[in-house]
């Protein structure tokens, strides 16, 4: 088990985290940034692909945002034709989430750079290393929020 009591270890640790993350959103940013969109639009379409027919109170749930923070970023999606809202049939005051087919070709080509990424990552770490980087992440976002 690292030692995360020394604070050497602990650095190191932040360092390897952060720069995997650099690595892993790199290319989509790059991606992105052509379309003049950021990280938060492209984690609006990837939990919209995830998750068919989501609504705007679960999209706000999932991202752990409020509604004034989201409201920009899925406007813009919807301008630029990319996320589409529609009646629920049951409740016609509730609005759902859907990838037009230009989204949800955004979509594919972001998750595609960054698999390519993960299977290069995980051939080289090996199966039991991968089985703890999903532990670890899993155990990162179940993490209580910081009280301030």
């Amino acid at each position: 088990m690292i030692d995360l009591k020394n604070a050497d270890t602990q650095q190191q640790a932040m360092e390897a985290f952060f720069f995997g993350y650099q690595a892993f959103t790199a290319k989509a940013d790059e991606m992105l940034e052509r379309r003049g969109l950021s990280r938060v639009h492209q984690r609006i379409v990837f939990f919209v692909a995830r998750y068919p027919s989501l609504s705007v109170k679960e999209l706000l749930t999932l991202l752990g945002v409020t509604k004034q923070a989201l409201n920009i970023p899925l406007r813009q999606l919807s301008e630029m034709r990319l996320v589409s809202s529609v009646a629920s049939e049951t409740d016609k005051r509730l609005r759902l989430l859907e990838l037009t087919e230009e989204g949800a070709r955004l979509e594919q080509q972001l998750r595609r750079e960054q698999v390519k990424l993960l299977e290069r990552a995980f051939t080289e770490a090996g199966e039991a290393a991968v089985n703890g980087w999903m532990a670890v992440n899993l155990a990162l976002g179940e993490a209580p929020a910081p009280q301030a």
